[in-house]
């Protein structure tokens, strides 16, 4: 097995194994921590913490501690997060909240540039494009990642299954289910009661061991291909300032203003499928124990999908596979819009949160490669804008979530699905007609530079 093609299983298994834990906690915050909306309020600082993390730290951080580090540390805080969240309340849940929102910015960003950073080096290795590898890369990654969406919920059905569920949904609660619910109360309150505390202690234990198991598998067993750079980078003289907003400063290519809309998107549809899929839906139709049965779902597709297009995109290329992605996401939103949810159309729920599963693995593991490719020479920053637009963009649907009706959600979200498809549109023929230089290009274009220097040195003696 190669090196680079180590390293990437080794930073996507811990993946897996880290948001095992911290991605099936902050879909269950909702309901385990519903007192006084402390749950919906620990998800909305958390978001709102990694777009300030965006905005001013990761770069920093990046430059100062590498790759490799920077993503150990960052899933430290994903554990003391989970930690926290044993005897929850508002002086323990805020500031873990803060804490791995802030982690959550470099986490990704790092674990994107070090994939970027491989695939370019063995794209040079094995004379390919730059962007083909970094896309298989990305298609590992997210393969790995999303497939820890079917073990932590799996994880939590099991552990909570052990408890007997009570209650019965009545004819009249499937009147304010789907479209119909808005901002009813009554609505999606059955079989939603909190698992007692030592069924809660299990899962969290279970957690916090996977958690840690992460952190050590990556500090071990992960190269750290950029030490060499991280003296470097210190020793410049470059203002602390001007580091600082990195992030910023990367608004400044207009590709990057024209990508918000999709990467923002994410954050608006993994938003709506965890917040108002799963309650107005599953929890609302068919009990708060299908769930994660429901999630799991959802974990498979995204998961194998996003294998079969890093794969995929070399022979059919993004665009057709963002069009792909758009036209399902448009058909679930419509079906949504028009469906009201029983219990006796038990299939439909599984249908339609799969097919969200694979338009979501063409936006991750596309969108993040696009960012690979078009800003490979300021990837820190870039992978930085990522973070903070896709946590906006989660910000607004939690915020969404507490005050708008479920249709006008979904309008909200097929706008900003064709707003989002037609820039990348745009973004990718630019690409086309005046392509980004790939790693590949710039190491030839110094081997052909150092070759004719020495070619004068020859003809001079």
């Amino acid at each position: 097995m190669g090196r680079h093609i180590k390293n990437v299983l080794v930073v996507s298994f811990g993946f897996l194994l880290l948001f095992t834990a911290t991605g099936s906690l902050l879909n269950l915050q909702s309901s385990l921590n519903a007192d006084e909306g402390m749950g919906l309020a620990s998800n909305s600082v958390t978001f709102s913490s990694i777009i300030l993390s965006s905005m001013f730290i990761t770069p920093t951080v990046i430059r100062y501690l590498g790759c490799k580090w920077t993503i150990v540390a960052s899933m430290g805080c994903n554990v003391i997060y989970t930690v926290g969240n044993f005897y929850p309340g508002w002086a323990t849940l805020m500031p873990t909240s803060v804490i791995v929102g802030l982690g959550e910015s470099p986490l990704w960003s790092a674990t994107s540039t070090y994939l970027t950073i491989s695939g370019g080096l063995q794209a040079v290795k094995e004379g390919k494009k730059s962007q083909d590898v970094i896309n298989q890369y990305f298609g590992i990654l997210f393969l790995l990642y999303q497939s820890s969406a079917v073990w932590g919920n799996l994880l939590s059905s099991l552990v909570f299954g052990q408890e007997p569920t009570t209650g019965n949904i009545t004819d009249g609660d499937l009147l304010f289910c789907g479209v119909d619910s808005c901002g009813i109360p009554d609505a999606t309150s059955v079989n939603s009661t909190r698992p007692g505390d030592r069924l809660v202690h299990t899962l969290l234990g279970c957690y916090v061991g996977v958690g840690v198991l992460a952190m050590l598998v990556v500090a071990v067993f992960l190269d750290n291909i950029d030490k060499g750079e991280v003296p470097e980078l210190k020793s410049k003289t470059e203002p602390f300032c001007s580091t600082f907003l990195a992030t910023f400063r990367q608004l400044r290519d207009k590709r990057q203003v024209l990508l918000i809309p999709v990467t923002s998107y994410i954050g608006l549809e993994l938003g709506f499928l965890n917040g108002d899929y799963t309650k107005d839906y599953v929890t609302c139709a068919l009990g708060i124990h299908f769930v994660g049965y429901v999630m799991i779902c959802f974990g498979v597709t995204g998961s194998l999908f996003s294998y079969v297009f890093g794969r995929l995109s070399q022979y059919s290329g993004r665009v057709t596979l963002f069009i792909l992605a758009a036209v399902t996401q448009f058909s679930c939103i419509l079906v949504l819009l028009l469906w009201r949810p029983h219990p006796n159309e038990l299939p439909i729920f599984f249908v339609l949160t799969a097919l969200w599963g694979m338009a979501d693995a063409v936006w991750q593991t596309q969108t993040n490669a696009l960012y690979g490719v078009l800003f490979h020479g300021h990837k820190e920053a870039a992978f930085a804008n990522y973070r903070l637009w896709e946590s906006m963009g989660y910000v607004i649907a939690f915020v969404c979530s507490s005050f708008l009706c479920v249709d006008i959600k979904l309008y909200m979200l097929l706008a900003v699905l064709l707003l989002s498809v037609t820039l990348c549109c745009v973004v990718e023929y630019q690409e086309y007609r005046n392509p980004t230089p790939g790693v590949e290009d710039v190491t030839s274009k110094v081997s052909d530079e150092k070759n004719t220097v020495d070619l004068n040195m020859l003809d001079s003696v």
